[in-house]
């Protein structure tokens, strides 16, 4: 079911299901666009139709919510976001639109647009001293592609129009309405294989940044290169390119678990992304474009008292925006030797860290990470 209907506001309607019409998502204006997350995943059961619709769509706006924060406060104060934990979103939203959907007797699956009155949220944020950047930045051009280092003399090249999950997941983005909104074009035929290796080195660098540039008639242009070591059991991805909050390159490895490769591409995706709108609040609320050229490298001991806490750790390593060449040495009962590279080093990365609910102290030359402050 596809169109462009718009939901009435719905406090006086009652049941979560009633909310929904068919449509995709109604064009906002400029200023609270963010204010929209769209094409988003939900799914339930239930004892019936009606309730499994209910549940799903009364889920989807909560997460959907917490989405729309995790949009536009930066990094930095995601632990204030924990004021909000009380807040029913059912009272912010102004409309929901189903982008698809379908469902069986006891079960409901859709992508739907949830929209929240842009105002309203915006008091509540003032109102609990939540900061937050809402003014899109001018979009840019993303050009995701992927590479194969082996095949560099091969007839297909070393770089490739994205292919597989790679090329697939991009337009699933709500790229549009993002902070840092992004328009996906592809490999121009001017910009050659050189042009894409300058891209990972800090010497060659800037001339790639321009050479782009002079292809897509903007200076806004990054490009997401994607390469499966398949053999290491990972996923590489470059980021690089310039953006509002300028030039800047982040080179990321992705662990595949259980080999699901498709599922890695995805976390990469929506990582790149958050990455990009991080760099744009961190611009706009004071601060300095986080996530440029390089890092430094920080060694600690995640320390963790089973394998849920591990997983979870892990978890908030792939996740956190600006964490780059994660390497996992020894893994033990307990406890793992864990590298990364972070603007910042130890400190920012420390700060980083307690905003997703972890430790990282000092331990007199011996940097730990734990779960809880």
């Amino acid at each position: 079911m596809r169109g462009t209907v718009k939901v009435a506001r719905t406090a006086a309607i009652s049941g979560a299901a009633a909310l929904v019409l068919a449509g995709s998502a109604w064009a906002k204006p400029g200023a609270d666009r963010a204010y929209t997350i769209a094409n988003y995943p939900v799914q339930a059961r239930a004892a019936n139709a009606v309730a499994a619709k209910d549940a799903a769509i009364a889920d989807g706006q909560k997460a959907a919510f917490r989405s729309l924060l995790k949009r536009i406060v930066p990094v930095t104060s995601y632990r204030d976001m924990e004021r909000l934990a009380a807040t029913d979103p059912a009272g912010l939203i102004d409309g929901v639109a189903i982008r698809s959907e379908r469902n069986s007797a006891t079960e409901y699956i859709a992508n739907l647009d949830f929209s929240f009155q842009a105002n309203q949220v915006r008091d509540l944020l003032n109102q609990q001293g939540v900061p937050f950047v809402d003014t899109q930045a001018p979009p840019a051009i993303v050009v995701p592609l992927t590479r194969d280092g082996k095949a560099a003399a091969g007839p297909a090249g070393e770089f490739r129009a994205a292919a597989g999950s790679w090329g697939t997941v991009w337009p699933t983005l709500d790229l549009e309405n993002s902070v840092a909104p992004l328009k996906m074009q592809a490999l121009r035929p001017e910009v050659g294989p050189d042009t894409l290796r300058g891209l990972y080195d800090d010497a060659t660098r800037s001339a790639s940044i321009m050479t782009l540039a002079a292809a897509y008639g903007t200076d806004q242009v990054v490009l997401a290169v994607a390469e499966v070591d398949t053999e290491g059991g990972k996923v590489n991805v470059l980021i690089a390119g310039q953006d509002a909050a300028g030039p800047f390159a982040l080179n990321r490895a992705y662990r595949m678990q259980d080999g699901d490769l498709a599922y890695t591409l995805e976390l990469a995706a929506v990582v790149s992304q958050g990455i990009l709108e991080g760099r744009w609040k961190a611009v706009n609320s004071g601060g300095a474009a986080a996530y440029g050229p390089g890092g430094q490298d920080v060694a600690f001991d995640a320390q963790f008292a089973g394998q849920s806490e591990w997983n979870a750790m892990r978890r908030v390593l792939l996740e956190a925006p600006g964490i780059d060449d994660i390497r996992i040495g020894t893994v033990s009962a307990g406890r793992a030797s864990v590298s990364v590279k972070y603007p910042g080093g130890g400190p920012a990365l420390a700060q980083a860290l307690a905003a997703y609910g972890m430790s990282l102290t000092d331990t007199g030359g011996l940097w730990v990470m734990r779960q809880g402050r």
